[in-house]
């Protein structure tokens, strides 16, 4: 990954470190006077029902292609977004969750409020702060396949500042379409908590895994490895591993991972 250097106090920042370790996005000035600026003529950040917000376990077609949960608990909320060729989400920011945008292939570029573009390729990890105004657009002739882990879980908390599809000043879709073929299934073992198998095209696979048995027995084809863990909501930091030969962190053996692969 190309590296970028911070910008000056009291600016957004985005700070460069190794392709398997996160690119921080803070909010800066910029963003905290945007958002007081939507906040003051009455843009709304919304809250998620847990128990009546059903349509959110279905897949949610979008303007820029569509995206759904890959899981979800009472604090996790796992989304897979897939942007066709030329397409781009809004630039939107999250004022009370913090997220993770994991690439899984593709390419793109995500931009935001005074801060350098940043390139997205397959295995890029940016870490997203609350408050920090965000877009990602695809710049590539595939899909651009992310993932996005949002903690703690909640939706609607979304406010749009400029859009290509005239979404500005609008909740979350209230749409939805059935994904027969891998829908959201409960996880017995784990209460609150659903998961899909795989991805509605078949191209990456879904797994819950142990620490240990991830230490033990990794997979070549494993991209992203998610702790989902109460310490990454509480710290607001999810130190999430990755395939990388290059990534020699090694995974809590007393932790659940959410393993996401490549199928063959």
């Amino acid at each position: 990954m190309t590296v970028m250097q911070e910008g000056p106090v009291g600016t957004a920042t985005v700070t460069a470190v190794p392709n398997h370790h996160p690119v921080r996005v803070d909010p800066g000035r910029a963003d905290i006077a945007k958002l007081h600026r939507l906040l003051r003529d009455g843009a709304r950040a919304l809250n998620e029902q847990f128990d009546d917000d059903a349509h959110l376990n279905d897949v949610i077609p979008k303007p820029w292609g569509y995206e759904y949960r890959a899981f979800v608990d009472d604090f996790f909320d796992l989304w897979s977004l897939h942007i066709e060729p030329g397409a781009g989400t809004s630039v939107h920011v999250h004022p009370r969750k913090l997220t993770y945008l994991l690439c899984l292939g593709g390419e793109g570029v995500t931009t935001g409020l005074g801060r350098a573009d940043i390139p997205v390729s397959e295995g890029t990890v940016l870490r997203i702060g609350a408050g920090a105004f965000h877009g990602t657009r695809n710049t590539g002739d595939q899909p651009l396949e992310l993932i996005e882990v949002e903690v703690p879980r909640n939706k609607f908390d979304l406010i749009r500042l400029r859009d290509d599809y005239n979404r500005v000043g609008t909740p979350y879709e209230t749409t939805a379409l059935e994904e027969p073929q891998h829908p959201m299934r409960k996880v017995p073992a784990f209460l609150n908590t659903k998961m899909r198998a795989a991805t509605p095209d078949g191209r990456f696979r879904f797994a819950l895994r142990t620490g240990m048995d991830i230490f033990y027995r990794p997979g070549g084809d494993d991209i992203f490895y998610i702790p989902l863990h109460i310490s990454g909501v509480i710290a607001r930091d999810v130190e999430i591993l990755t395939g990388n030969p290059q990534d020699n962190r090694r995974p809590q053996t007393d932790k659940q991972y959410f393993c996401i692969s490549k199928n063959a």
